[in-house]
């Protein structure tokens, strides 16, 4: 892996130009201002610039639970014996030495989050076994690592680890302003390892309770553009990538269904298992987006031809446009392939307010994919899925989206109307949207 010892200047200079761009065209659709902005809110900042940390790494009063392979039935004895009441089961990574300054994949994201579930009374704390946070778990191994990624990826990252240290950081070679410090590696390994954690605990779930739990790994730095031989695009290893792996090996779980909805596709778990039968990679993303992957018509090759479902959303999509794509693209899609477990590459960044697309989700948009999603792995495999953190890069709607999506986990209304202002929105693409699913229903036969 080749490195960089400064910024790529067209990189840098481009990311910083889209986000100024991308925050200009918001204010001119909704009329917003300070709430669109990407790092600076007075919530946000009181919690996260004083104990944040602390309260992170903090003993709280949820049972510490050691998670690997060989744990068994045990791993949730150890917590209270209450798995029977589990609806959520989630995960923390936050990579707070993983950061560099003004980046919108910054270390303010997984503390947003936590204090937004704290905020909104979705932690173990107040919600007691309904809600399951894991610790002490381990982290990925190299050779979990290189189930996904080639080995001297690995190896040279590590390496670099020592540049890394001397110069603070560092740019790794790729598209996308993509950086490390002294922590990355061991902070991606922890990301990759929170994930594997979750796998083991919602199939161990699965034998012990009807009420089957869901997974949540609320990490960083994401995983989905992370090519096989390299970083890309804000990400280091494949997290979503290596967990399907992980369970396939260790878990004999064949038939993984992947669900990516953030708004740019995820290049590098589509290029992961272009060729694999028994991974199915369906990504909806926002069409032009980067990094400019992602075309309809990239469905798969050799024996995976057809296990890759492509669907470029135009620009304005919103609630509407991703409800008839669940209804008419994801389910049947699940349905035919009939996974053994569902993942969830999930972006928060086609938000309305997120700074880097042009999509209209809003907070009840993750609602209602959280929930039926929920539905759907219900149905088709045991309630057996994971959703795993991406992109989403303005504090408030990510917080506030995640929060909601607990909530649609544990069956309770949303509180959307309390965040989303309609009065943002404009008119989505419909006809275009229409004209999309028609045509990757007809290349999928759907």
């Amino acid at each position: 892996m080749d490195l960089v010892t400064s910024p790529p200047s067209h990189l840098v200079g481009n990311a910083t130009l889209l986000v100024g761009r991308q925050l200009c065209k918001l204010k001119n659709h909704t009329g917003f201002g300070l709430d669109v902005q990407l790092f600076r809110n007075s919530f946000f900042n009181n919690n996260l610039r004083t104990g944040i940390r602390n309260r992170l790494f903090s003993k709280g009063s949820e049972i510490p639970i050691s998670c690997s392979a060989s744990n068994g039935k045990d791993l949730f004895q150890r917590a209270n014996g209450k798995l029977n009441d589990a609806r959520v089961i989630y995960a923390v990574a936050p990579a707070m030495g993983h950061n560099q300054e003004s980046h919108p994949e910054s270390h303010f994201r997984v503390p947003s989050i936590v204090s937004a579930l704290e905020k909104m009374e979705l932690t173990p704390e107040l919600r007691g076994s309904e809600i399951i946070e894991l610790k002490d778990f381990k982290r990925a191994s190299v050779d979990d690592i290189a189930n996904v990624h080639t080995r001297t990826y690995v190896s040279g990252l590590e390496k670099a680890m020592d540049q890394a240290s001397q110069q603070g950081i560092i740019f790794i070679e790729g598209s996308g302003p993509t950086y490390a410090t002294a922590n990355t590696f061991q902070d991606s390994l922890t990301a990759a390892g929170a994930g594997i954690a979750l796998v083991d605990s919602v199939v161990e779930a699965s034998k012990l309770s009807q009420n089957q739990p869901i997974g949540f790994a609320l990490i960083r730095p994401p995983g989905h553009h992370a090519i096989p031989k390299g970083p890309m695009g804000f990400c280091v290893f494949g997290n979503v990538a290596i967990a399907a792996r992980y369970a396939q090996r260790v878990h004999g779980l064949k038939r993984v269904f992947i669900i990516d909805f953030d708004v740019h596709h995820g290049n590098g778990t589509n290029d992961a298992f272009y060729e694999d039968p028994d991974i199915f990679f369906l990504s909806t993303h926002q069409a032009g987006s980067y990094p400019g992957t992602g075309k309809i018509d990239e469905i798969g090759q050799g024996d995976g031809e057809g296990t890759t479902l492509n669907l470029p959303l135009p620009g304005g999509s919103g609630d509407v446009a991703m409800r008839t794509v669940f209804d008419e693209v994801i389910v049947p899609s699940a349905q035919r392939f009939n996974p053994d477990i569902i993942f969830v590459s999930a972006g928060y960044d086609a938000h309305v307010l997120d700074p880097l697309a042009s999509l209209q989700f809003t907070t009840g948009t993750y609602y209602m994919l959280a929930s039926n999603i929920q539905q759907l792995a219900k149905d088709l495999c045991g309630g057996r899925c994971v959703f795993f953190l991406e992109g989403g890069y303005n504090l408030k709607s990510l917080s506030y989206s995640v929060a909601d999506s607990f909530r649609a986990f544990l069956g309770e209304p949303s509180l959307a109307s309390q965040f989303d202002n309609p009065a943002i929105l404009y008119e989505e693409p419909l006809t275009k949207v229409n004209q999309a699913i028609q045509r990757v229903k007809h290349l999928h036969t759907l």
